[in-house]
């Protein structure tokens, strides 16, 4: 491990080098590139310089043992010493979880789409919660949220929405939300205060390239239409609704949400390009069935991973499990201890799956 960091000390060393070349301004595709290198190996040469700081304050605290006769200087060398040793430990540990393999599309932009699931008018009332959960957290985190589709139901559910979330390292923190998702509550519609049981689907895919995806014009229908919705400029009046039809899957997108249908194509086409390659993913997910099964947020889509009991106040993530008991808060967007619990068990499955091998 320590070979491996002393050289990514030394392209740290490099990638800086090269910053500091005034002449590398004039190639801004290299610039960007080598700025991302040193961006993702920065906290990593941080790490193992207060790493090798504290073995170094370990040996200075011996020295002082080995020399020192004075008690109270022998007293403080030890106090010194066993903090090191301390950092030392907690360093190590955060050292390999720093070099474990970094998923590659974790820095990706994300598309995510909430479906109703069992549960009539409740499943989309409850989906339409969801999608306000996720809007105040993606806000809280200053990232950009757009909205691709939305099928909404009269009493303010939501049959399905898509939407696009913009903002560094989306994929790495929101991946996690895939799943199924249940809330156990008395519905509005009930009037026997039976609690009942519904569902929504989550899925969250990173947004593909065009060099990660290559869709053949051949395979594809484009139709274009009036956007159906609440009116407005240009809604009902023009045809800027697209939708495009993908004969190999099966897979149709629908996109109204932009006035013009230049921009309602190009949404179109980025939901297609993100949901060819989530299947591409998943696929090679399958073909790992056992480092999935091991893994935190690369599992079953159909996999129940959460339940929002309303009548006790309570959010349980079975994967891990983690109950809070702070249910509106979750609501109104305050999940990121869920996340971080997430992120926590995987990089430790992660870690056991390395010591293991």
């Amino acid at each position: 491990m320590f070979d491996k960091l002393e050289d990514l000390v030394a392209k740290y060393e490099e990638l800086l080098n090269e910053l500091n070349n005034p002449d590398i301004v004039n190639d801004q595709t290299r610039y960007k590139k080598v700025m991302k290198e040193q961006n993702d190996l920065a906290p990593i040469v941080e790490a193992y310089r207060k790493y090798k700081q504290a073995k170094k304050d370990v040996e200075d605290s011996l020295a002082i043992l080995d020399s020192e006769s004075d008690e109270e200087m022998r007293e403080l060398a030890k106090e010194e010493m066993n903090d090191a040793k301390e950092r030392i430990e907690k360093l190590e540990q955060q050292l390999k979880i720093l070099l474990l393999p970094k998923d590659p599309n974790d820095d990706k932009d994300i598309v995510m789409e909430i479906r109703a699931g069992a549960g009539g008018d409740e499943a989309a009332l409850f989906a339409a919660e969801l999608f306000r959960m996720y809007s105040h957290y993606i806000e809280s985190r200053r990232w950009k949220i757009e909205v691709v589709n939305a099928d909404e139901t009269g009493i303010g559910g939501m049959k399905e929405i898509e939407f696009m979330v913009r903002g560094q390292g989306a994929y790495s923190v929101l991946k996690y939300e895939s799943g199924v998702h249940r809330v156990q509550r008395v519905p509005e519609t009930e009037s026997g205060g039976r609690i009942h049981t519904s569902t929504a689907s989550v899925a969250v895919m990173p947004e593909a390239e065009e060099v990660d995806i290559q869709i053949d014009e051949k395979d594809i229908r484009i139709d274009v239409m009036r956007a159906s919705g609440n009116g407005g400029q240009c809604v009902n009046t023009t045809d800027s609704a697209v939708r495009l039809t993908h004969y190999p899957t099966g897979i149709v997108i629908y996109s109204q949400t932009e006035k013009s249908q230049i921009q309602n194509r190009e949404k179109a086409f980025a939901l297609l390009r993100a949901k060819l390659y989530d299947l591409e993913m998943q696929k090679a997910h399958d073909a790992e069935a056992d480092a999935r099964r091991s893994q935190i947020g690369t599992g079953d889509r159909a996999e129940k991973i959460r339940t929002y009991n309303f009548p006790q106040g309570r959010v349980t993530d079975h994967r891990i499990g983690l109950t809070l008991y702070k249910l509106e808060k979750v609501m109104n967007g305050d999940i990121q201890e869920i996340i971080d619990a997430c992120i926590a068990a995987d990089q430790a499955a992660k870690l056991a799956q390395v010591n293991d091998n």
